[in-house]
């Protein structure tokens, strides 16, 4: 298994009446940093009735964005964090909490502080954890593995779901854990892994986990069962138990069968069935695991890249296999999956007023791409922003980005000026920002474009360019 791995809302669519605008964001930036036009966007054409159009050039630069990437480890009981995207890059971060000495007691408020405590340095390092609880690191594998009775995992579910929610702005998802070797859902010497207590925990995690997160399970012969239908596009983020199910193969690539992630509870191996599921499911929920073991050819690029693609994969664990990840390096992949895991937008070009008067509407056309494997998951506002040397005003646009799948998407705003508004020249940008108030105004958590010249990074801003409004 792995010798790495460490120990342990979306704004609802705004309707489509005009909103008022605020006058500053919500948390206002401060007001000893200038307001400015980066020099990088170039000066908008003399003051005309006639619309802007602007083309934005690509950018191939390997940035972070948030809840997507390449992912590592940490543990439980560390006092800072801010090294890991420094040192990594990534800006997600799997925490494997081990609960091996609560086997047969509950967890105390100290026990529940330090997870507590975790959050909190994530949050100040500016990344989101991917979580699982498990009672073993799989020391007996491939014998049953020693785990908590039903009754005591349910009530350490119970009692880990006041801090989960609070601290839930900070947390990705969940892998379902808690049963079996590594929390794996197999090899349970509770015999947790049966189909019966394996439906008993998976209620439990739906009823007292966040309800906005994704829980992902190991093995499509679960919730195939359950949902003998993928996850239709009419049904994705509703809400109900499929709508935050999601897959995490640790195996991936490792043999034709990636060690037994397709095999079906009689023995019948449903790989082509099971993939042409998941390619559908995962369009709308995350698809994230790591690899096991090198296995050429199919654990080359080709492959890798083929199936990450279709399979929609979101997050992939950097530290494990490390020979996997090296064959990427040396054939020449890996670039391109560390950009291409998860979303990467970019802007194609927007078309908006040269001028516009105080009191008259305003509307912007943008024109995006999504050349990820997949889209962005959770919740999201998009805010567009104007700028001015005296005032910043922010208006929610009724789009979801959770929808802005792989291709081509546009995207149309009107809005009416104040008729106060001052005049002169006002910078227009694109802001999605967390929607947690805790993260808001973070940038560190605001989704970027990949584009050349457009990232206000002071702000977490995407910069489309300029307009006048006239007297």
């Amino acid at each position: 298994m792995r010798q790495t791995l460490v120990l342990l809302t979306l704004l609802s669519l705004l309707s489509a009446c005009q909103p008022a605008p605020t006058e500053t964001l919500p948390v206002p930036p401060p007001t000893d940093i200038p307001v400015r036009a980066p020099t990088e966007i170039p000066p908008s054409p003399p003051p005309d009735a006639a619309p802007l159009t602007v083309t934005y050039a690509p950018s191939a630069a390997d940035f972070p964005n948030p809840e997507r990437g390449f992912y590592e480890g940490a543990e439980l009981g560390e006092n800072d964090l801010s090294w890991y995207p420094a040192e990594t890059g990534n800006h997600l971060l799997h925490l494997y909490a081990r609960l091996d000495d609560f086997r047969r007691r509950d967890l105390t408020p100290k026990d529940l502080a330090v997870l507590e405590d975790f959050f909190t340095l994530a949050r100040q390092a500016g990344v989101k954890v991917i979580l699982r609880f498990s009672y073993n690191f799989g020391e007996t594998y491939p014998l049953p593995a020693p785990d908590a009775s039903l009754e005591q995992a349910l009530r350490h579910i119970e009692q880990l779901a006041p801090v989960l929610e609070a601290n839930k702005d900070v947390i990705a998802w969940f892998e379902a854990g808690f049963i079996g070797a590594w929390g794996e859902w197999h090899t349970s010497a509770s015999r947790l892994d049966t189909p019966e207590n394996k439906a008993i925990i998976r209620d439990a995690l739906y009823r007292y986990f966040p309800q906005d997160r994704f829980i992902l399970f190991r093995y499509p012969g679960d919730f195939t069962r359950w949902y003998p239908q993928p996850l239709s596009e009419a049904q994705a983020f509703n809400g109900s138990d499929q709508a935050r199910t999601g897959h995490h193969n640790d195996c991936f690539l490792a043999s034709d069968d990636d060690w037994g992630t397709y095999y079906d509870y009689d023995g019948s191996l449903q790989i082509e069935a099971w993939k042409t599921y998941l390619a559908a499911m995962t369009r709308f929920a995350p698809m994230s695991g790591e690899t096991c073991n090198p296995n050429p050819p199919r654990s080359d690029c080709p492959t890798a890249l083929a199936e990450l693609e279709r399979l929609h994969w979101t997050a992939l664990n950097e530290a494990y296999h490390l020979d996997v990840i090296q064959g990427w390096k040396d054939q020449g992949c890996y670039a391109e999956i560390r950009r291409r895991l998860g979303y990467r937008l970019s802007l194609l070009e927007a078309s908006f007023p040269r001028q516009v008067r105080p009191g008259r509407d305003l509307t912007l056309h943008v024109r995006l791409q999504n050349t990820g494997f997949a889209s962005p998951l959770l919740p999201r506002p998009v805010y567009l922003i104007l700028v001015g040397q005296d005032n910043i005003l922010s208006y929610p646009i009724p789009a979801d980005p959770r929808r802005w799948q792989p291709g081509e998407h546009d995207l149309t705003a009107s809005i009416t000026l104040p008729v106060s508004l001052s005049a002169g020249t006002y910078q227009l940008a694109l802001w999605l920002p967390d929607p947690s108030p805790r993260l808001q105004n973070d940038p560190r958590y605001a989704i970027r474009f990949a584009n050349e010249g457009v990232w206000d990074a002071e702000h977490g801003w995407n910069l489309l360019g300029s307009l006048t409004v006239s007297e």
